[in-house]
């Protein structure tokens, strides 16, 4: 399983540059937020250091722009509308399954219903043209400097050990719900507005 091929890469590879990507992620968005915020800002659902929807981002993105790499400008514009596209159909299924957006961009100029905003639209295109020309090379020239036997260990360790932080987050987050008693829509949705609440 862990050697079949897609797109031109096994999949030891593509889920260990999803891995470090999501945590690559995680440390931007959480050092930007927390220089932003003038104090510690962790931007996971988790206690975790992993963002999924980075290292999704990154690996898809990577797939789909990586033969116009010698075009920086196609590049740029490509990575950056895709980007964004991305990003709105997150929201549009976090709205959906959890009844929130995690981020908000309502006080950014030029954004649409807070989900999008011209400011991360620009950005997604210089993160584009750094992943693909440079950063994703390095990631994969760093998973290959450890024995594949090892790698498989620590990507299947590193899964239980997230499995197990979002289980226990899902779990607090329903003991609050049921602590404090108060009256919210059920399933995730409630579970999930409930949680960040308590966090601020």
């Amino acid at each position: 399983m862990w050697m079949k091929e897609f797109a031109g890469y096994d999949f030891y590879h593509l889920i260990s540059c999803f891995f470090l990507f999501s945590v690559l992620g995680w440390m931007v968005e959480s050092i930007y937020m927390s220089f932003c915020n003038k104090k510690l800002t962790n931007r996971g659902f988790m206690t975790s250091p992993f963002c999924p929807i980075y290292g999704f981002g990154a690996v898809i993105g990577y797939l789909v722009l990586h033969p116009l790499e010698d075009n920086l400008v196609a590049l740029y514009f490509v990575g950056a509308f895709l980007a964004t596209a991305f990003e709105f159909l997150v929201a549009k299924l976090m709205l959906r399954l959890f009844g929130e957006v995690w981020w908000d961009y309502n006080d950014k100029p030029c954004n649409y219903k807070g989900i999008v905003c011209l400011e991360s639209t620009i950005a997604w295109g210089f993160y584009a043209v750094i992943i693909i020309t440079f950063l994703f090379d390095k990631v994969m020239s760093f998973v290959d400097r450890y024995p594949v036997a090892w790698g498989i260990k620590t990507i299947t360790l590193i899964f239980v050990m997230i499995a197990l932080d979002f289980g226990y987050h899902f779990t607090l987050a329903i003991g609050y719900q049921a602590k404090i008693g108060e009256k919210i829509h059920t399933g995730v949705e409630g579970v999930t507005r409930l949680y960040h609440r308590l966090r601020k």
